[in-house]
């Protein structure tokens, strides 16, 4: 069973990411989707709290923590609540340094990890999600191929978070049917970066389709070499962990439009004392419980050692239905005024609307 309470420290660190966030997040996501860039030196300060690097060995420049998914998650609903795309950017290079922990070699190990632990931010990625009907992890169009002593991949990604930007990519291919994932450089000239992706959220963080034509890579880049990686984990992982960003925005969502409630005025009393109002209010309420209960669950089951593959779908699966719901309440609740980008309840809307269509933004 696992404790419904935070401990000791995972209050600590709760509390100094919300004080981040208030700090440089909150008053300035409006303006950072404007402009369509994260400032580099607010990604900096997110990123000296170590939440990517806390369980990389301190000889490769991490913390040496041991590894905590439930934390883990803790943080991350905590800066989703601030902006989902500052979110995802600010721990970015976790979706190549917790494969690599978990799942690498020694040799993938040391020669990765202290490219990705510098003092100062390095941009890695992830490309997961492809552009077409239907797309599951599970079966990627992606494919990899043996052939001469390399591995050559054929196929295309999409939202694929600050490709541009980054210095190495995961990329997940199918090898002989099974998933696989492939460390990547940028300057790889069988990989070909598109023009900015326009979405409809996520403004303030950018993403690109790629494609790779016969891209070749060294036998040791992938990730377990010789033995491949637990792809099934991985994809557990990662789900969470969009659990977790979408409890985030929905929270967000939440307590701006109760608070929006109490101080709005019509007919001489707030409109949170009309029924109809209360009850989307107490809805909203629950479901965010919900999420987050459905989160720690899954990623206690993988901090215990054991198999979330159940709970980690479920949890993935309820986020990202529950969050269109709660996000779309938001909206209602402040009526026209929801509508209008001077309140960011159409923020959390929009962002809200990906945590069910995107795979692999975010993990544990």
């Amino acid at each position: 069973m696992f404790s419904l309470e935070m401990s000791k420290e995972q209050k600590m660190i709760k509390d100094e990411v919300a004080k981040l966030v208030k700090n440089i997040v909150t008053e300035n996501a409006a303006e950072m989707e404007e402009k369509r860039e994260i400032p580099p030196d607010t990604v900096q300060k997110a990123w000296e709290l170590g939440a990517s690097v806390s369980m990389v060995p301190e000889k490769m420049g991490g913390f040496g923590l041991e590894d905590s998914p439930i934390t883990t998650a803790i943080v991350l609903e905590e800066l989703a609540y601030g902006d989902l795309s500052f979110a995802v950017l600010a721990t970015l290079p976790s979706l190549i340094i917790s494969p690599l922990i978990n799942m690498g070699t020694d040799n993938q190990k040391n020669k990765y990890l202290p490219l990705f632990c510098e003092e100062k931010f390095n941009p890695c990625t992830l490309a997961i999600n492809e552009p077409h009907f239907g797309f599951e992890p599970e079966n990627l169009k992606t494919v990899a191929e043996e052939k001469n002593g390399t591995y050559l991949i054929t196929g295309s990604k999409c939202f694929v978070p600050m490709a541009v930007q980054a210095s190495h990519i995961l990329v997940a291919a199918s090898l002989e049917g099974t998933g696989n994932l492939f460390i990547i450089a940028k300057d790889n000239p069988g990989m070909k970066i598109s023009e900015l992706e326009e979405n409809t959220g996520l403004r303030s963080l950018p993403t690109y389709e790629i494609t790779f034509e016969n891209c070749e890579i060294p036998l040791e880049d992938r990730l377990g070499e010789a033995s491949g990686c637990d792809y099934e984990m991985f994809l557990q992982k990662t789900r969470i962990g969009m659990s977790a960003v979408g409890t985030g925005v929905s929270r967000a969502s939440f307590e701006f439009a109760m608070n929006y409630s109490k101080d709005r005025q019509q007919f001489g009393e707030p409109i949170v004392h009309r029924q109809s109002v209360a009850f989307m209010i107490a809805e909203m309420s629950y479901e965010v419980e919900a999420m987050r209960l459905m989160t720690w669950k899954a990623a206690s089951r993988l901090e215990a050692g054991k198999d979330a593959k159940r709970e980690s779908y479920l949890a993935k699966l309820y986020a990202g239905e529950q969050t269109m719901k709660v996000v779309d309440y938001g909206v209602q609740l402040l009526g026209g005024h929801g509508y209008t980008k001077e309140y960011p309840v159409e923020r959390y809307y929009r962002n809200g609307r990906g945590i069910g269509i995107i795979e692999g933004l975010a993990t544990v």
